[in-house]
């Protein structure tokens, strides 16, 4: 049996020359280590917490801490600094520094609160070996607001107000959604970047936040008219919008990972296309 535990860390960190160009920046960021391993009889823990602290000071903060990434890092002095590479930086600093019995199972990287890169090894379809090759993905996060009404046409009138109470109420109401969108891959090695932002956002707005923010799912959206806008069949719903569309753009080497819905903030909803 495999338990994981996450340790998170936070460090501030600039660079000279923006990807793709452009004048330089910074982050606030966020990183956390997912780290795998068997639970020890004795001590009841995978790993005692402070190896994994000593590990995120030494390998990530102390190194890139209050740094211009592409002067005082020599890792990035001819590879761009982005999202994706430092999370590849930290996944190799990281990695063979793990306590023993343990294992890096996953980097997440959280530069924005609505952007962030994750290398994993947790990933249900690929063995989880040590030494296995991670998985990067980038995700981008959205939100509209939206009313639906759930009433699915295959039920009766009372078998719709059993199954669904309230929120079959004949007005509908309302959801403040947020929507997660991964792509997976490998970044170009040019720019450092997965893909470029502007063509996932051009994408959402016109699957995604045109025709559903502000409206009424039910009567607004011609794919809900005869669906029962479920938080399931909408986040299958973009799922299929955006692999459509993104099927003839220009991704380079990425790919649609995985669509993510939270309805509420005890509802959430995941589909890999599966």
């Amino acid at each position: 049996m495999t338990m994981y535990l996450r340790r998170r860390a936070q460090f501030s960190a600039g660079f000279l020359n923006a990807p793709a160009g452009g004048t330089g920046g910074g982050h606030n960021y966020t990183v956390e280590l997912t780290v795998g391993g068997a639970i020890d009889p004795r001590s009841g823990m995978v790993v005692n917490i402070t190896d994994v602290d000593a590990v995120l000071k030494a390998k990530v903060v102390r190194p890139l801490d209050g740094a211009l990434l592409d002067r005082d890092v020599p890792a990035f002095r001819d590879t761009p600094p982005t999202p994706e590479n430092v999370a590849r930086f930290v996944w190799h600093q990281c990695g063979p520094a793990m306590p023993p019995a343990s294992r890096l199972a996953r980097v997440t990287l959280r530069p924005l609160p609505t952007l962030w890169t994750e290398l994993t090894t947790l990933d249900p379809r690929l063995p989880t070996t040590k030494g296995d090759s991670p998985v990067l993905t980038v995700t981008r996060a959205y939100d509209f607001s939206a009313s639906h009404r759930l009433h699915s046409l295959s039920l009766s009138d009372a078998e719709n107000r059993e199954i669904f109470g309230k929120c079959n109420w004949e007005n509908g109401h309302g959801h403040n959604y947020e929507v997660e969108v991964t792509l997976a891959g490998a970044p170009d090695p040019k720019t450092g970047l997965l893909f470029a932002p502007e063509t996932l956002d051009a994408a959402v707005d016109v699957e995604v936040l045109q025709p559903y923010d502000h409206r009424h799912l039910n009567y607004d959206a011609p794919e809900f008219r005869d669906l029962n806008p479920t938080s399931e069949n909408l986040t299958r719903v973009i799922w299929d919008k955006l692999s459509r569309r993104l099927a003839s753009a220009d991704l380079g080497g990425a790919r649609l990972y995985r669509v993510a819905v939270r309805e509420t903030a005890r509802n959430y909803f995941e589909y890999f296309g599966e």
